[in-house]
């Protein structure tokens, strides 16, 4: 049995409780290949007494472990590592791969264009799963603005700046990504864009500028899909089943056509909400390296969980050679503030910065000096823990009201996060006739047209809770409820 305790470090003072320190360092184990699959971990007591931790703190990490698929815990034999999550090459100790200069996928750099940096509708919504803005942090992004803006001294700011994004944005990030993702990368790695789209765009582009194949799920967010093609990626789809994008399905698809990118959405994936599982995501990782493809995780409501603490993303287990990782700021603090960023291979990420600079010169170093002060400060973050207790609430608020009055209608589940439910219409109706009633009753709705794209016929939309208070959950139950009983008579 391997001790732990030279290999898991513990920061009493974080942000991050030890549980899920330990929850985080055990599973970056397996991925390096440190633990192995089937090995016998340490006792609860046993681990306590090695990081001077109280048990039940080890307790509560362990719960964490099984209920993600790492571990199986039985109380005759002990504490495994599952046998179920396919063999990791050995990647030695945390810290010993050191930064990635090199991605392990082909791209093409755009080398001509490098050079040196310098130093809503009216009425009643029910959208497809956005933030409340009127919870947005308005008075203290106003101020850290002002005291920005006001200060002579930053006056240098108001000029160019470099295509990168703000280069203290970047540093804030890089601790904020490791706090909260156990996302290990430097201000190298890392491009500052316009929300998560323009990054989905840069990274589509590189990749696919010479074509090849693009996987996407047979459900996906569409507007990837289009921004794909535009790239000029030939998209062939996988099934999406209950643990995210079937990796069995992808395994075929590489061997059969010259794959250039995976996209996918691992901790909720769109539009089904699902989140892909432990095992899935090794063996995405797995098969990166056998076919050498890009991984796009773009990974747009992480910080909205609520049966228990997310998933890791794939960028943070150890293979940053294959995965680029987009994200953005905009759906914890509010949809125009479009402050995003994306994450990879140093090369690739220089290589983006210098097309970005193409299409838009920089973006607001203004605000996105303000967005990594509110970082630093611990605004942002206080305000995440405050939307998620909120949009917690609305979830459960939204499922008893469709539990109680829409049960006839539709079949969902509860998602385990992110702001919107994946609800599939009974037979019988279409989208098409509840759309045009709902409208008439002044209530506007998901276009269903958005979620069929490879026309299967599953008769799903997303229907978003975040953005509606209860009592206009409550309104819009009511007007749903009236126009499936008018289509019924």
């Amino acid at each position: 049995m391997i001790s732990l305790k030279k290999l898991l470090s513990i920061n009493r003072s974080g942000e991050v409780p030890i549980y899920l320190q330990v929850n985080n360092g055990v599973i970056q184990l397996i991925r390096q290949g440190v633990l192995k699959s089937g090995s016998r971990m340490p006792g609860s007591r046993d681990l306590a007494e090695q990081l001077e931790v109280h048990r039940k703190t080890i307790v509560a990490a362990y719960d964490e472990l099984q209920s993600q698929g790492w571990i199986v815990i039985s109380p005759s034999r002990g504490t495994f590592i599952s046998e179920e999550l396919p063999e990791v090459k050995p990647l030695g100790i945390p810290g010993a791969e050191g930064v990635r200069n090199k991605a392990l996928f082909d791209f093409d750099p755009f080398e001509n264009l490098q050079r040196d940096t310098p130093s809503l509708p009216d009425g009643l919504v029910l959208d497809e799963g956005i933030p409340d803005v009127r919870i947005a942090p308005v008075q203290e992004i106003l101020r850290n603005y002002r005291g920005f803006v006001s200060r002579s001294h930053n006056v240098k700011h108001l000029s160019y700046g470099s295509f990168f994004g703000d280069l203290g944005l970047r540093e804030a990030l890089v601790d904020y990504l490791q706090e909260t993702r156990g996302l290990k990368c430097n201000i190298d790695q890392i491009l500052i864009t316009r929300g998560s789209q323009m990054a989905m765009f840069l990274a589509s582009q590189l990749i696919h500028k010479n074509g090849g194949y693009a996987i996407v799920g047979k459900t996906n967010y569409i507007a990837a899909n289009l921004t794909l093609e535009h790239a000029g990626a030939r998209l062939i789809t996988a099934s999406v089943d209950d643990e995210g994008l079937v990796t069995g399905d992808i395994e075929t698809l590489c061997s059969q056509f010259d794959v250039k990118s995976v996209y996918v959405t691992s901790h909720h994936h769109h539009p089904t909400t699902v989140s892909m599982s432990a095992k899935r995501r090794l063996k995405l990782l797995e098969l990166a390296e056998q076919y050498g493809f890009a991984i796009l995780e773009d990974d747009y409501d992480f910080d909205f969980h609520y049966q228990r603490a997310p998933m890791l993303p794939l960028a943070s287990l150890g293979a940053q050679g294959h995965v680029v990782y987009l994200g953005a700021l905009c759906k914890i603090v509010a949809p125009a503030i479009r402050v995003g960023y994306m994450i990879g291979p140093k090369d690739f990420i220089t290589a983006a910065g210098h097309f970005r600079r193409t299409i838009d010169r920089q973006g607001d170093a203004l605000m996105e000096r303000a967005i990594a002060q509110m970082i630093r400060q611990g605004d942002i973050q206080r305000h995440s823990r405050k939307a998620l207790r909120l949009y917690h609430q609305r979830r459960d608020h939204f499922s008893t009201l469709l539990k109680t009055h829409l049960s006839n209608y539709l079949n969902f589940e509860n998602p385990e996060g992110g702001m919107a439910f994946w609800v599939i219409l009974n037979k019988g109706y279409s989208w098409k006739a509840v759309n045009k009633a709902c409208l008439q009753r002044g209530l506007t709705i998901p276009d269903y047209r958005n979620y069929d794209i490879s026309n299967i016929g599953h008769n799903g939309i997303r229907m978003g809770f975040a953005s509606l208070n209860l009592k206009e959950q409550e309104r819009v139950i009511k007007i749903l409820k009236e126009v499936f009983e008018s289509l019924k008579a």
